[in-house]
């Protein structure tokens, strides 16, 4: 009989403990929820100030239907028929998407993850679409501020872009491709960084990987670079170019069946927007990678072996093309003779210059082609 009192004092105190402890989470739960709220509204305001800047800047992004959820740990912003408008280039450019959606956790805003629903189309203002890109994965993410981040990443599983028109024209396939910016962390001028990796990358207008696919890891700094800011291509290399920057390769490694090639040098931009400067590259499978290239047709039907045929076959009519055969056939001995002898992960290789003068590329004294002028 007297333990009834004691008992009864501790049903009550126990009693107490439990509204107190569902008070607490009440409480808690709606503070989280109130944060989650707030943070839900904010970044609704910042994403609407962001595309203020860059509707400003040329580039407007819309949404045909715009939702935000996630909660109650994450924000999430569904925009469904992603529409941007490039006005800042000539001629402006439209790309559509079926819907992105953006991610940020809570407890860390700074990290933002992006995915991408494909086709992506792409096409001139006013006109019919002309590019599409698909893929099975496509992501983005950024750390850091949205508008100054630190780093930057797209990484695509199977992407492939095609030209549109009466045929499908494959522009690009492949079973991997990641792409990934960060400011330079070295001493060197100010610059990004920026590293590629390609699975199996096919590209069938250039002839040299048209119908072998190529694995591609390369490790690179454009110097002079010193935002992530979207800009026209012309206008970036322009800045480049007038801050006395380049494309620093720090290292390229390709591989193509029995072709490994490995690299590393500088490029620059002259005034007329063409490239300039030399990589050292170490070629494994030299033979192999002249016929990829079609060094022989190259060499044979270049002007300068035009003239040289031309001035042989006025000293005996058929020497010129006696010469012409026989060029062709030896390229890769006179790249030997001229190279230095290597080895690379264990193979018999040969390091030759890769020379860019005025736009015109050279290996070793075989001409490759000319690049396009950046602007």
């Amino acid at each position: 009989m007297l333990n009834r009192p004691t008992t009864l004092q501790s049903r009550r105190r126990t009693g107490r403990r439990y509204i107190i402890m569902l008070v607490v989470i009440f409480a808690a739960v709606a503070g989280w929820t109130a944060l989650w709220k707030y943070a839900a509204a904010r970044a609704q305001e910042a994403s609407a100030e962001w595309r203020a800047r860059e509707a400003a800047a040329g580039r407007v992004f819309t949404c045909g239907e715009e939702t935000v959820g996630g909660y109650p740990f994450r924000l999430e912003v569904s925009c469904a028929q992603a529409r941007i408008q490039f006005r800042d280039v000539q001629p402006p450019l439209n790309v559509a998407l079926p819907r992105v959606l953006m991610v940020a956790q809570v407890y860390q805003p700074n990290l933002l993850i992006a995915e991408f629903q494909g086709p992506l189309q792409l096409g001139e203002n006013g006109k019919p679409v002309e590019f599409e890109a698909r893929w099975s994965l496509g992501q983005a993410s950024v750390s850091g501020v949205l508008t100054t981040p630190d780093r930057v990443s797209l990484v695509f599983d199977m992407p492939k872009a095609s030209r549109l028109g009466s045929e499908l024209d494959t522009l690009f396939d492949a079973t991997h491709l990641e792409v990934h910016g960060r400011p330079a962390q070295d001493s060197g001028k100010p610059g990004l960084e920026i590293g590629i990796r390609l699975q199996q990358g096919l590209i069938p207008p250039w002839r040299a990987t048209a119908a072998l696919p190529v694995d591609a890891v390369v490790d690179a700094v454009l110097r002079g670079v010193t935002d992530f800011s979207p800009k026209p291509w012309p206008v970036r290399l322009r800045e480049m170019q007038a801050a006395g920057g380049g494309i620093e390769i720090k290292q390229a490694r390709v591989v193509q069946g029995d072709i490994l090639a490995v690299g590393r040098g500088a490029l620059t931009f002259n005034a007329a927007g063409r490239l300039d400067g030399e990589l050292r590259v170490t070629i494994a499978g030299l033979e192999a990678f002249l016929n990829e290239i079609g060094a022989k047709q190259i060499v044979q039907t270049s002007p300068t072996m035009d003239r040289l045929v031309g001035a042989l076959d006025r000293l005996a009519p058929g020497l010129g093309n006696m010469a012409r055969q026989q060029v062709g056939e030896n390229i890769g001995t006179g790249i030997n003779a001229i190279g230095e002898p290597e080895t690379l992960e264990g193979r018999k290789a040969v390091t030759v210059p890769l020379r860019f003068a005025d736009g015109a590329v050279y290996l070793g004294p075989v001409p490759l082609g000319v690049i396009p002028a950046g602007y």
